[in-house]
């Protein structure tokens, strides 16, 4: 995967591997954000004007042979100057965002861990800001009908994803991830970001939705016995598997596909515990497996119903 990419990114990536423990969907945004960044600054420092820079051109680009002196180069102007370039073709301040934490991770093992530099080019470089926007979710009425639209070959299934999904919040990877000894009477075993565990109880509804499952869950020829959801293949469920399910019963349910997600699944089931259940932010964040409070603290928001209510009841109402 890596015979494209410079020596000293392959290191990099095999050090956050092995050393530090990213997961491969990291890794590989790693990979996809340093090739392409160092393309372009290969670009720019070999005289290519910025407007004639496109995705094609930086897709063609061979950086294999980059040296250390290549390295040393790099300037934190020249890094503006590719955070610039994102900007106006149109990437989005989160892809941008994800992008300055590739290049500052690199640089920083670039100068402190492999120290083969002096100076690291990036240590001032800014994240650009984020706009604030409050999670999309469904509403307790919308998750009803959403579960109610299940049907067909993969009924239990489907609805054990669901329920698990509205019920306990997990991520696409670790839904699809779970093995049938990670659930233990009414206590799941998650394998979160970085390999971290946790444990989730399962409510009645999450522990009679695998019940129900496990009695159809297919037992001949499969070619991964320990995963809990399996394809119609008899291989372990795959992400864009779920994704396709989910986005049939959105349209089923009478909702917006181009709104909601499995990850909006993940929104829907902390903002419904927050609302309903008055759980504890730190209760939250465990159920969550978030690392910082400040990511689950955007589930404390305020819906439009309080809103309403509390414009009601101020007393200048009724004058």
């Amino acid at each position: 995967m890596y015979d494209d990419i410079p020596s000293y990114i392959e290191k990099f990536l095999e050090y956050m591997s092995g050393i530090k423990n990213r997961s491969n969907s990291t890794l590989k945004e790693y990979y996809y954000d340093l090739r392409n960044t160092f393309k372009y600054l290969y670009l720019i420092k070999s005289g290519t004007k910025d407007s004639k820079i496109s995705k094609k051109l930086i897709e063609e680009t061979d950086i294999r042979n980059l040296d250390l002196d290549f390295f040393k180069s790099i300037e934190l102007d020249d890094l503006h100057n590719y955070l610039s370039y994102l900007s106006k073709n149109l990437d989005k301040p989160t892809t941008r965002a994800r992008k300055v934490a590739a290049i500052k991770s690199f640089f920083n093992y670039m100068t402190h861990k492999a120290k083969l530099l002096d100076k690291n080019p990036a240590v001032e470089l800014e994240t650009p800001k984020l706009p604030k926007r409050l999670p999309k979710y469904l509403n307790l009425n919308e998750s009803l009908s959403l579960l109610h639209s299940v049907s067909g070959e993969f009924e239990k299934r489907d609805l054990c994803i669901l329920t698990l999904f509205l019920n306990c919040g997990l991520r696409l990877s670790e839904l699809v991830n779970i093995n049938m000894y990670h659930i233990r009477d009414n206590i799941l075993t998650v394998v979160g970001k970085g390999d971290k565990e946790r444990s989730i109880y399962l409510n009645e509804s999450c522990q009679k939705a695998i019940k129900e499952y496990i009695k159809v869950r297919p037992k001949d020829n499969l070619k991964d016995r320990d995963a809990l959801f399996i394809s119609k293949r008899g291989t372990r469920i795959g992400r864009r598997t779920v994704e396709v399910m989910v986005k049939k019963y959105i349209i089923l349910a009478g909702l917006d596909p181009k709104k909601y997600s499995p990850h909006k699944l993940r929104h829907t089931a902390a903002t419904l515990m927050h609302k309903y259940g008055n759980v504890d932010i730190r209760a939250l964040q465990q159920v969550l497996g978030h690392e910082s409070i400040s990511t689950t603290e955007i589930y404390t928001h305020v819906d439009n119903e309080q809103v309403k209510d509390a414009l009601e009841k101020n007393p200048l109402n009724n004058m």
